[in-house]
């Protein structure tokens, strides 16, 4: 089996899908099964310093690499990975896309369309209620045009949720919904991570060091944050808070601003992006991990927290939460400002429950977030669909977890 996976960018400032898209080539490789990547050379307002048109390592796996002839935002066409998919698509027996609206994915499959070739496409959160708000007039063009037509299409589309799957039907895709968890990768163990941490960035000894890791961005809610744990007085009880990811420079000086505002920029650090051992140390060496996003299909970000023992504080929007909650992870929590300024101060000042919540967490990410399992059941819904199998893995309607109760 030959499969090429499609998508408009692998930058990691652009978080999830990145890192999804690699570690599930990466981990079906290890199954022996015959994966690659075409994507542009994007990097948010840069480009990735890689060569383009031929096939190339990044980070352990094939990727083949064309330029990026524009960023209107999300959209990204190149005429290159055109070119090439419609040469080489031939080659491949099946077909998988990551990302909605969007040049590379759509023309991937309406080029696997007019081949006969299966493809699968992976529907990321895009069709969350609200994310189908953002540039609402924009999509519903897209939608009523492409989209809903490029899905229903398809082999089959892949949901990280149950919630997920109902999300695409009430959008009106009819497809079969495989419904497949993505998966962590535990980093190995720092030695004396709390302590290092807190020399990197000029923390005090005994602070509570809460943590913010995602895209600084509206839907993410960082903002948020900020009040809540400025209604806390974080100065005189020894808490901090770091903030980890980049985003639009005008959005990030808004989020000093605030801090300033606040009165608590004494007690926050923007960290800037963070990848790699410096992402290790910030997960093995601070107390808590918060994201009160507005949206979340899944939130990779979050399943890393879980893998490194860190209790979690969400909202009912992350798509994973009623895992959470049922494995008693972490607290998730309303978007009222006073329930997640208790949350906090609540988690911040229990050691013993932080403690007893991540390591609920980590057996959850142990169980449900592996990369090699998720690969063997990715790759046999690959096989069922090229041999015309029922698929094991299709989500039927009924199937959905209960809703997270509210801390």
């Amino acid at each position: 089996m030959k499969v090429l996976h499609v998508l408009p960018s692998l930058s990691y400032r652009l978080g999830g899908p990145t890192e999804a898209a690699i570690n599930t080539v990466r981990s079906l490789r290890d199954l022996g099964i015959d994966t690659e990547i075409a994507t542009t050379n994007d990097d948010e307002s840069g480009l990735l310093d890689v060569p383009t048109g031929q096939r190339t390592d990044y980070d352990g796996v094939p990727v083949w690499f064309f330029p990026r002839l524009a960023r209107l935002k999300a959209f990204m066409p190149s005429i290159g990975l055109t070119q090439w998919v419609m040469s080489n698509l031939g080659r491949y027996d099946i077909l998988h896309t990551y990302y909605l609206f969007c040049y590379a994915p759509t023309v991937a499959a309406r080029l696997a369309q007019f081949r006969h070739i299966p493809y699968v496409s992976s529907t990321i959160g895009q069709l969350t209620p609200w994310a189908l708000q953002q540039s609402q007039r924009r999509k519903q063009i897209y939608s009523h045009l492409i989209e809903r037509h490029t899905l229903n299409q398809a082999a089959a589309i892949h949901c990280t949720t149950a919630t997920e799957a109902e999300d695409a039907r009430r959008f009106g895709v009819s497809t079969p919904a495989l419904v497949l968890p993505l998966g962590v990768n535990p980093a190995p163990a720092i030695l004396n991570a709390a302590v290092r941490l807190r020399d990197r960035y000029s923390l005090p000894a005994d602070c509570t060091v809460a943590l913010f890791l995602s895209r600084l961005h509206e839907k993410k809610r960082p903002d948020f944050l900020l009040r809540a744990f400025a209604q806390l007085h974080p100065q005189s009880h020894g808490y901090h808070l770091l903030l980890a990811g980049s985003g639009e420079p005008g959005y990030c000086d808004r989020l000093q601003a605030l801090a300033q505002t606040l009165g608590i920029a004494d007690s926050v650090t923007f960290t800037g992006f963070v990848s790699g051992p410096a992402k290790d140390l910030l997960l093995q060496g601070v107390d808590l991990f918060a994201l009160p996003s507005y949206s979340e299909n899944f939130g990779i970000a979050i399943a890393e927290a879980l893998a490194a023992s860190l209790p979690v504080l969400i909202t009912p929007d992350v798509q994973i939460a009623p895992d959470i909650r049922a494995a008693q992870a972490g607290l998730v929590v309303s978007d009222r400002l006073d329930d997640w300024t208790a949350a906090l101060a609540k988690l911040l000042c229990s050691p013993n429950l932080r403690t007893q919540l991540g390591q609920n967490g980590q057996q959850l990410a142990k169980t449900t977030y592996s990369w090699p399992a998720i690969a063997q059941n990715l790759a046999q819904s690959y096989d069922e669909i090229l041999t015309g199998q029922r698929l094991s893995f299709a989500y039927q309607p009924g199937e959905r977890a209960g809703e997270p109760l509210m801390a």
